[in-house]
This record gives structure tokens, sequence and C-alpha cells, in this order.
């Protein structure tokens, strides 16, 4: 089979695949979203399947058409373009999981610092102030004092940004990320923070390889299932009371750290499924 993967660059993930592609007995070839041309009706596609990797900034109307294409489609689209949509945005992410009936730490997404600061107190005065399209925990920040909190909200409404809160959830200072794999957990590890709150590998977080307990299994396929990912990236994190909850799911999820921890080949994994989707 032959697989295209879109891309904004050919970055280490980009060539895990091609090397994994070509090693499982497959092609891939990068393909550049900022060269992505459709036509109605559609001309003969030379690839079997599409893997989103990583899209490169554009206008709104760039990311529009971009997204376009993926739903016209006439081949299987991996992950799927509803997917990416829900996942990317952290709020209607949040909004799918609460709707599946799985735990969530509560949210207030407002667009004026004025309603954010009602937010602050009703979510306890400490908060995690998360970019809506943002990913590996850049651009989150706790406040827990009034004054930091007032100005940080000002200045995120003046930039026209969103304002999304979530109460902080006391943590032990490690989550798991669950990499799923259509029905199945690929592999897990845990993530301790580096002197940190955030455990993210990219910002210092440091990994071990973790086996899952029945809970948090079904948690992390349940989370999978209703953002409708077929691959996923999903964080969970325990809090004081003992109880699980679902953080985030990552449509585009990264393996490097995981593949390393785990002592697993993710990416021929990825194309073994896809191929067997595709066909």
């Amino acid at each position: 089979m032959r697989f295209g993967i879109l891309c904004g660059g050919t970055g280490w993930h980009v060539q895990d695949l091609l090397r994994a592609a070509t090693e499982v007995g497959h092609s891939a070839e990068p393909i550049d979203f900022r060269r992505l041309c459709a036509e109605v009706p559609p001309t003969r596609s030379p690839f079997d399947a599409l893997i989103v990797r990583t899209m490169p900034a554009g206008s709104l109307e760039q990311i529009i058409f971009r997204m376009d294409t993926l739903h016209a489609a006439a081949i299987p689209v991996f992950n799927p373009p509803r997917a990416l949509e829900t996942c990317v945005d952290k709020f209607l992410t949040t909004a799918r999981l609460r709707e599946a009936g799985l735990p969530v730490p509560r949210t207030i997404c407002t667009q004026t610092s004025n309603d954010a600061m009602h937010a602050f107190g009703d979510l306890g005065g400490d908060v995690v102030v998360k970019p809506i399209f943002g990913s590996e925990g850049r651009g989150m920040v706790r406040l827990t004092d009034p004054e930091v909190a007032w100005r940080t909200f000002h200045a995120i409404e003046h930039i026209g940004g969103v304002l999304y809160l979530q109460e902080f959830v006391n943590h032990p200072g490690w989550d798991l990320r669950v990499f799923v794999l259509g029905e199945r957990v690929l592999a897990t590890m845990k993530r301790h923070g580096h002197g940190d709150w955030r455990t993210n590998v990219a910002q210092g977080g440091t990994t071990e390889p973790c086996e899952l307990q029945p809970e948090q299994q079904m948690l992390a396929l349940a989370a999978a299932r209703a953002t409708g990912a077929m691959l996923a990236g999903v964080d969970l994190l325990c809090d004081e009371s003992g109880r699980w909850v679902v953080i985030e799911v990552n449509a585009v999820p990264g393996w490097k750290a995981l593949a390393a921890t785990c002592g697993i080949d993710v990416a021929a994994a990825i194309i073994r499924f896809i191929a067997e989707r595709a066909i």
C-alpha cells in the first residue's frame, strides 16, 4: 500500500513513519498541507490512505480548506477529520467526554475577563488556564492569586483569546499517557513532573513504562471512542481522593518518548493498523 503523510515538515515523526512503512512492506510519501489542491469531481488519488501528522499555521480560510479536503477525501484518513476537529479544540473535547459520561475536571470557558474572574471564584480560586488550541503543555498557567488572575485574563482578552479555565486537580506529581490504537491500548507511560505541576515531557517531565488497571484502560478506550479518534494519546490524572479523570485526548499524538520508554515500534504498529483498516 501507499500512504500519504500530511504534514508541515519532515520532522522526526514523519521520518519514523517513512521508515516503518518501508520496513513493514509498504511505501509512504510526505505531503505538505500547504500544497494541497482539490478538484470536483475528484481525481483518483495515488494513495490508499492518508495519515495526518501536523498541520502548519495558516489563515482561517486555509485551515478550513485543508479540513474540507480531508472531509471530501475518497480514501481513508487517519485520524478521521471529525476526530481531528474535536481533539484540537480543548473545550469541545471536554464537552464530548462529559457527554459520554466520563469524569473530567470542572471547566468554564468565557470570552471576557470579567466572566473569567467570576469563573475563577466558582472554581475555587485555583485554576489552570489553557489555550483552546495548544499542545505539549505550552501556554498553560496555574493561577491561585486573584490579582495575577485578573492581569492574565485581561491580557488574553486583549489579544482576542478565549478564556478556558479548569479546576486544578491536585495530583501526586505524575499522570498517565495512554496510546490508543483502534480498540486496544498499545502502550502506556507514567509521566513525572520536573519540579512543576505539568507532567509533559516537552516541559521536562520524565517517563517510565506502566501497566494499566482495568478502570484506567476502560477510561482511555472510552475517551478515544467519545472523540472518534482511532489513534489517540489519552491523558489520565488521579486526584487526591483516588478518582481518575480524563484531562485531554490528542488525535495527533507524538510517540518519541513513548517508543523509547516502552520499547515499542509505535510507527510500525500505526502503519500495520492503517493498512488493515484501509483494505
